[in-house]
């Protein structure tokens, strides 16, 4: 009796005894392990080139030739504002050009025509046919022909000058692309008037141009970190829009000075080359993130990072299922994995999960199945 007593109790214990503590476990390996940073605050997606485009004077809107969205090439005219007095001096320039030149060959034709008689006059001065005095006169009408011609030619060179004082008026009142691009946006409609930016004053652009085949990306970097980044870097782009994807970049440009700005960390801006502009809809105006590649080792023998505590050690799992405490050095480290030194091999199993204030070496674990 007692015996079975005693086996029921046994059997009570052994289905009422305390479980193991379940504990996520990694296997040590080799891998990849970079040192990173990222920056402070959220980057924005910008444009290589973008313009905000007003006309050089202002005026009354007169032509738009391109839609918001549409794409225009470089040097194609997306605007003009009412100019017809302009054009109608342009006009008048051309044909006093016109009469000028024609004055030009009248007056130079005459001009070549004294300087012959001059010299017909000299000859027969020579051999005592006419006066002296009758040379002098041949000779004064002949300089004053030659005076006349130049005059017109000033004259030709003024009318062109007329002429691009008038066109330079016209250039005035047109917005001409000074890149290929695509129209974000159109300040204005048909009969309305726009007027440049008055100095201090600024006002919205008429039309905003922006060059979406060159794209890049600025982020603001801890002022701790920036010492560490250097152009010539590598980096990756995440973008909110895109959560699943991640662009390759190269860092291109570091700011010469650190920006302050009021209940913000201090932060050096950078600025980020895309590797591969994507196909797709990419935005200029994206928020963007941008983790800088410090250094990178392959093929080394790696920790998660999660997995180191205090002083660099870490619990380690035996064949029995026992913790024991091991001190390790370490090398690279980021938020996902730490490059091992020293004190573990491949294959050994460290304790991931530090949620068990009870854990002590010698502790009997149920590593989690994965």
């Amino acid at each position: 009796m007692s015996l079975l007593i005693s086996f029921i109790a046994l059997i009570i214990w052994y289905y009422t005894r305390p479980q193991p503590p379940s504990v996520d476990v990694a296997t040590i390996e080799t891998g990849n392990v970079e040192a990173t940073v990222v920056n402070t605050r959220a980057g924005t997606v910008k444009s290589c080139q973008r313009s905000n485009l007003t006309p050089a004077s202002g005026g009354q809107i007169a032509k738009i030739w391109i839609k918001e969205g549409e794409r225009v090439q470089k040097g194609q005219i997306l605007l003009e504002l009412w100019n017809e007095d302009l054009k109608a001096q342009r006009e008048l320039a051309q044909r006093q050009l016109i009469t000028s030149q024609e004055r030009r060959r009248e007056t130079c034709i005459l001009a070549e025509n004294a300087r012959r008689e001059a010299l017909r006059t000299q000859q027969l001065v020579e051999q005592g046919f006419v006066s002296s005095q009758r040379a002098d006169d041949v000779n004064a009408n002949a300089r004053s022909r030659h005076a006349s011609c130049d005059a017109a030619i000033a004259d030709i060179q003024r009318a062109e000058a007329q002429i691009h004082v008038a066109q330079a008026g016209l250039d005035r009142t047109i917005i001409i692309a000074p890149f290929s691009g695509v129209v974000a946006h159109i300040s204005g409609e048909l009969g309305e008037f726009t007027t440049p930016s008055p100095p201090g004053i600024p006002t919205p652009p008429t039309i905003d141009l922006i060059d979406d085949t060159c794209l890049y990306v600025t982020a603001p970097m801890d002022e701790v970190d920036a010492p560490k980044i250097n152009a010539g870097q590598n980096a990756r782009i995440t973008l909110d829009a895109m959560p699943n994807r991640i662009f390759s970049g190269k860092i291109r440009r570091i700011a010469p000075y650190v920006t302050e700005i009021e209940k913000q960390a201090r932060t050096v801006d950078i600025e980020v080359d895309f590797l591969t502009i994507p196909t797709d809809a990419l935005l200029v105006g994206y928020s963007a993130d941008v983790e800088v590649i410090l250094e990178r080792k392959e093929n080394v023998l790696r920790i998660p990072t999660q997995a180191v505590r205090q002083n660099n050690k870490v619990w380690v799992i035996n064949s029995d299922h026992r913790l024991f405490e091991q001190s390790i050095e370490t090398g690279l480290s980021n938020w996902s994995f730490t490059e091992i030194r020293s004190g573990l091999k491949e294959g050994d199993k460290v304790m991931i999960s530090f949620d068990q204030d009870t854990l002590k070496p010698g502790t009997i674990v149920q590593p989690k199945l994965d």
